[in-house]
């Protein structure tokens, strides 16, 4: 195992996956992103957000997910956490559900790194602006190493991702393509 290493696929469910059709090459790009991980035996770590029947995580004041709570609380969630068919996953992989933004909030993931002595985390997922930003904020006041691998995120909004990644980002992590992580 590459020391202390994990990378991180966040949010690359079906639920999430279903409403960016734009994304197609994006899980390319992450699936590239495992196969490395594999050859380099890193764990690879899934996190799914996802919630009770009827949502009782959310609260009113959250203004992320209190204006969809209904519509969470409608659906069949097994299927909405599921990690993406174009994504390639494997039976050793891990899953993690968070019930928030971030990697960490709501979930057991800070629990699952430290069973694996993990100190740095290779970030992925969907969106830039939700997920990865969140993650990388949470993670580095943790004290874990960070890289963010450029285009294995994406995002709704182009410039968003590109502002993420060229300016904010590189304040607390490391930004790579995929070519240069290899």
């Amino acid at each position: 195992m590459e020391q202390n290493t994990a990378l991180l696929v966040m949010d690359m469910q079906t639920g999430i996956l279903g409403g960016y059709p734009q994304f197609a090459l994006l899980t390319d790009m992450v699936n590239k992103a495992i196969i490395i991980a594999r050859k380099k035996n890193i764990p690879v770590i899934f996190v799914v957000v996802g919630f009770r029947r009827g949502a009782p995580e959310i609260s009113p004041n959250n203004k992320s997910f209190s204006s969809r709570k209904d519509g969470f609380a409608n659906i069949n969630m097994d299927e909405f956490m599921t990690v993406a068919p174009a994504i390639t996953k494997q039976d050793k992989d891990i899953i993690v559900i968070k019930r928030r933004v971030s990697a960490f909030t709501g979930s057991d993931l800070e629990v699952v790194l430290r069973g694996l002595n993990i100190q740095h985390l290779v970030l992925t997922g969907i969106a830039t602006s939700g997920v990865v930003l969140s993650t990388i904020r949470e993670a580095s006041d943790k004290d874990y190493r960070l890289t963010v691998l450029a285009d294995c995120c994406g995002d709704p909004d182009e410039e968003t991702h590109r502002v993420l990644t060229t300016k904010v980002f590189t304040r607390q992590a490391e930004v790579l393509n995929i070519d240069n992580w290899s």
